[in-house]
């Protein structure tokens, strides 16, 4: 199996190859598609270093010609993703980043007689309606409205499904989907967007722990060793041009999740929920129905949220 991977240097990317490396598969090769495999190499060596089944090359998504022209890829997965970063984002860039990267990732597994394209997409794409229910399944028919300009990554991710699907139609390109929610792992920014990620910064540098909004807001986690399990599962043995949720069921609300990022710090860190609301969360229910995974890939969560905390902790740099 050689692998090309768009999005290698991300988390997406950094939990793959973490997972790849402990599975040492002597018919694995890998191609990380990179802006600057250098920089990667030195920040990452010790994840790099004697990997002699992976390899580099200088390009990005949005611009084709930069992408392999041969290669002999069996796989392709496509993970790499521009994240719309709130009011000081540019929504209309990161849209047109995604949608024109995806179609290139695409066109290039076509050409290059790939047997199959991931597609990480996003839980996003349902609606919010959708989203008060208990857990949301892959049959929901929702959508985010097109017309509020805070959907546009949502609105990229289900574009980019859009043009798998009439890449499957145009050149019979074979591909599926990992509709991927929230995750935890020690490669997770503590410093973005994430609120487990910055719990656990808050937590090592003595606390307090800040809950933004109310604490009401519920949310699960998948590691990410499972993540990389399961992506690779939902390439290698899942259903042609099928879509799957990728994430925990085990729902947790962020007061709760605060909590016990502070008793797992050795309660260290007090925790102060401002009770406000959070406009970069406006979701409040954020949650998976995973028994598409379960039931077809045999997947299910292996990794406890407390475990999966305490790697984070341990591996803060």
């Amino acid at each position: 199996m050689h692998i090309f991977l768009s999005g290698g240097t991300g988390f997406f990317g950094r939990a793959l190859l973490r997972h790849w490396s402990s599975q040492r598969a002597d018919d694995l090769s890998v191609t990380v598609l990179s802006r600057d495999p250098e920089r990667f190499r030195n920040l990452h060596s010790a994840l790099v270093d004697g990997a002699d089944w992976l390899r580099f090359h200088a390009g990005d998504v949005t611009c084709a010609e930069s992408l392999p022209q041969d290669g002999g890829f069996t796989h392709v997965v496509h993970a790499a993703t521009d994240v719309y970063d709130g009011p000081h984002g540019d929504a209309l860039e990161m849209y047109a980043n995604n949608v024109i990267g995806t179609r290139n990732v695409a066109e290039m597994a076509a050409r290059l007689g790939a047997q199959r394209l991931l597609f990480t997409s996003s839980g996003a794409v349902y609606s919010r309606r959708g989203m008060e229910i208990y857990a949301v399944a892959e049959d929901h028919a929702g959508a985010p409205d097109p017309l509020a300009p805070g959907n546009a990554y949502a609105l990229a991710k289900i574009a980019g499904e859009h043009i798998c699907a009439l890449s499957a139609a145009r050149w019979g390109l074979d591909f599926v989907v990992a509709r991927c929610f929230a995750f935890s792992g020690r490669d997770l920014p503590l410093n973005s967007n994430f609120a487990i990620g910055n719990f656990v910064r808050d937590a090592l540098a003595g606390g307090p722990i800040v809950v933004n909004g109310d604490g009401t807001a519920v949310r699960s986690y998948l590691d990410q060793r499972d993540l990389a399990r399961w992506l690779m599962a939902i390439l290698t043995q899942g259903g042609p041009r099928r879509a799957y949720n990728v994430g925990s069921d085990q729902a947790i609300t962020m007061a709760e999740l605060a909590a016990t990022v502070a008793r797992i710090s050795s309660g260290a860190a007090d925790v102060t929920i401002m009770g406000r609301a959070d406009p970069g969360n406006g979701r409040s229910r954020y949650v998976p129905a995973i028994d598409r995974a379960r039931e077809e890939l045999g997947l299910e969560v292996t990794i406890r949220l407390e475990d999966s905390i305490r790697t984070m902790l341990e591996n803060a740099v």
